[in-house]
Formats: structure tokens, sequence, C-alpha cells
């Protein structure tokens, strides 16, 4: 099994490591609320929001350029938030072809989107590198969550990884019956290729449902109930609640700077 696929956890001896994970997630969760309903153009706020990103990304001992990375993958998302520059009313910048203008209030709401959405990522980023994500559940049914979505989350994120397995012995499977020389390109015409990734997804369907049909019985078996099961005591110390009263602090003060920036 390919645990590298999905899991972005990153063992370090640091402070952040060692908090409990439901401070850890109440601070990312109030971090993203609270930058996303920071205003367009608050620069301050949003300057104030990365300092206490690469703060925490410090303290962690983490790379921020590692950090940097795994936010900018989200980066091809904002595509649907480029007919900003074109739409919202403001001086005209510059003008393109088909009557397109891109105006100053434009150019400031997408940039404020950019980096609202950089920010974000990067403080779910270090939630990810910083907690393994069987505490991520249990946090969350510390928090009340409904247990049937917690269940939903977990055997998603556990099942991704044996469907990738699958994935792979079915690549495997074609190169082998796929005869083909060593400086060429093999699998015939597209229509062929179209084919034959038809049937492997089909194949890929039928195999998940016989798979889950085979968990779900061998659950019942062993007595589960709905309710994950952890070593992990997950009792909130001096230090779990002087950080989340900081962490608190600090997107407060992000907040206030971003109301009056």
């Amino acid at each position: 099994m390919n645990a590298n696929a999905f899991d972005r956890y990153l063992e370090r001896a640091s402070a952040v490591h060692r908090l409990d994970p439901r401070v850890k997630v109440i601070v990312t969760l109030a971090f993203i609320v609270a930058v996303a309903l920071l205003p367009d153009g608050t620069w301050a706020a949003y300057g104030a929001a990365a300092l206490l990103i690469a703060a925490t990304t410090a303290a962690a001992r983490l790379s921020p350029g590692l950090v940097l990375r795994r936010s900018l993958l989200g980066l091809p998302f904002l595509l649907a938030a480029v007919t900003v520059l074109f739409t919202v009313p403001g001086r005209a910048l510059w003008e393109g072809p088909w009557g397109l203008v891109v105006t100053d209030g434009g150019l400031v709401r997408f940039s404020s989107i950019t980096l609202r959405s950089l920010l974000s990522l990067g403080a779910a980023v270090l939630l990810t590198a910083t907690t393994r994500f069987p505490d991520v559940l249990h946090a969350l049914r510390h928090l009340r969550v409904p247990a049937v979505l917690v269940a939903i989350i977990a055997f998603m994120y556990r099942y991704l990884f044996v469907l990738v397995d699958e994935a792979q012995r079915l690549l495997r499977a074609r190169a082998a019956r796929s005869a083909r020389l060593p400086d060429a390109r093999g699998g015939g015409s597209l229509a062929w290729r179209a084919a034959v990734v038809g049937h492997m997804a089909g194949q890929l369907f039928v195999r998940s449902l016989d798979r889950s049909e085979r968990v779900y019985h061998a659950m019942q078996a062993r007595g589960y109930r709905g309710e994950l099961l952890t070593l992990a005591p997950h009792v909130m110390r001096r230090r779990d609640w002087l950080a989340l009263m900081i962490g608190g602090m600090a997107i407060a003060t992000v907040t206030l700077v971003g109301r009056i920036a």
C-alpha cells in the first residue's frame, strides 16, 4: 500500500505536534473563518495572518517552502475567480479583446480572494502536517460532530489508499498485456485507449462494491458500532488551554486589524 499517496503528516518533536488535536482543529477552523470574512483590500490584516502562519510553521519545525508548495496546489481552483477581474466596477486598468476590461476594483477583489485562499490552505496544511488523521477524527467526535459524518470521512480517507492500490494493479495488468517496443508509443488508437480506460473504471467500481460488502460484514462480525476507538487519552492540559487562548487572541487581532485597516 502506498501510504504516502494521501498522508501528509510529518513527524517532528515540536510543541505544536504535542498539542491536543482539538486545539489545533478549533484554531484552524476559526482562522479559516476569520480570514474568509476579512474585507477586500485589507492588506495589513492579510500580512498579520501570514505572520501567524509563519510563526506556527517555525514553532512546528516545518519548512516554510514545504508549507508554501502544498498551499500552491490549490491555485488552479482560483481560475473560477478570474471573472471578478472584469465584472467588478471600477477604474479601467487594461482593455482587451471582446470588450473585456480589467478594473482596479476587480484586481483588488481577485488579489484578496487569492490571498484568503492561500492563507486558508496554509492553515489546513499545518493541521494535516502536525496532526495524524485518526487524531483529527477523534477531535471531531470530541467536538460533537455527528458520528455518521466522522465515520464517512474516516472510511473515505482509509479506502482512498485501497482504491489507489487497485488502480495500480489494473495499470500493471494492462502494461503486462500490451506488447510494445521500448522506443514506441503503445496502446493503439485514441478510441482503443478510451475503451480500455472505461473497462478499467468499470472493474474498479465492481471491485470497490465487492470489497465494501466484505468490509461491512467483517466489521459487523467484530462488533463495530459506529464509534472509532483510540488508545490516545486526548486530555486537555494546561499547555493546551494556553495555546487555545493564545490562538484565539491572535485570530481576534487579525480580525480587528481587518476592521480598522
